[in-house]
């Protein structure tokens, strides 16, 4: 398996492997966001069902990067699916992927509005009352959001490579990203999974955490909130963040942390090893299922 070069953000080169083959059946859903006037918004959801399901097991609700999208998962929700034998959904945020766009940049707050929008809508649509979250990036600052708001439906969190807080590391490899991004191929490659807003998803990420106005960001006001059970997966060749931020997540999370440091790893730990990390999180869920 490949392991990105320093930067390089999670969109998949020629050279990848084509994807393995696997029991869990996968449809694809489109939903529609509660909306007040103007035209309906909808989320595009792909959803895993295990061959062999263990009955009053919760789903697990995949939250995508801040470039990513349900075909940048690639294999590994199927993996997931099959090693934790609970279904399997991931959507695609507003604006990305095969969902709606969306218009201006997101505010300054949109950690914690995804819980409210986005996921709440997918678990309003697939009727859940419990669930897992899974976060990669930013996408693990949202699942510790979703735990805290929605406490009475969240079983437990997983992230990967979380960001708790904005440090000189997330800004320098954002910057390099920016500047990658400016040669027409590496944008291309991004406009495969994004199409005609893929210069949107840029800005989104780039404008957004570069802006002086989002320094000092955190999840400082919300990681006391989380009182469920927390797996931190984190590479310690992360590009985006040090080590720090597992440390502040577990220092500062009001529940059970666990906190994993992946030797010779960096961002991307569930493109590089995603059977090895499909395992850790079927073997963390079936710890919380025996507590």
């Amino acid at each position: 398996m490949r392991t990105p070069a320093p930067n390089q953000p999670d969109v998949p080169m020629a050279e990848d492997p084509p994807l393995p083959d696997s029991p869990a059946r996968a449809t694809d859903h489109r939903i529609t966001l509660p909306v007040k006037g103007g035209d309906a918004e909808r989320l595009f959801v792909r959803r895993w069902v295990p061959a062999e399901h263990v009955p009053h097991a919760h789903p697990i609700v995949l939250l995508h990067d801040s470039l990513g999208s349900v075909a940048l998962w690639r294999d590994f929700p199927a993996l997931v699916c099959a090693a934790t034998a609970r279904p399997v959904i991931a959507y695609d945020r507003l604006g990305f992927g095969q969902s709606s766009p969306s218009h201006g940049l997101p505010s300054h707050d949109f950690v914690a509005e995804e819980a409210q929008q986005g996921f709440a809508a997918v678990c309003a649509a697939f009727a859940i009352e419990r669930c897992v979250v899974l976060g990669h990036s930013v996408g693990g600052g949202m699942a510790l959001h979703c735990a805290a708001q929605a406490p009475g439906r969240v079983e437990a969190v997983v992230t990967i490579s979380a960001q708790a807080f904005v440090e000189d590391r997330t800004r320098e490899g954002i910057r390099a990203a920016k500047q990658l991004f400016a040669d027409a191929r590496q944008f291309e490659r991004l406009s495969r999974y994004h199409g005609d807003r893929a210069r949107w998803v840029l800005d989104a990420w780039t404008e957004t955490w570069l802006a002086p106005g989002f320094a000092g960001w955190s999840l400082a006001a919300v990681l006391p909130e989380v009182r469920c059970p927390v797996l931190v997966l984190h590479g310690e060749l992360d590009e985006y963040g040090s080590s720090a931020q597992p440390a502040r997540i577990e220092r500062e999370t009001g529940g059970p942390v666990r906190v994993e440091l992946l030797t010779g790893l960096g961002h991307m730990p569930h493109r590089e090893q995603p059977e090895a990390i499909a395992r850790r999180v079927a073997a963390f869920l079936g710890a919380v299922a025996q507590a």
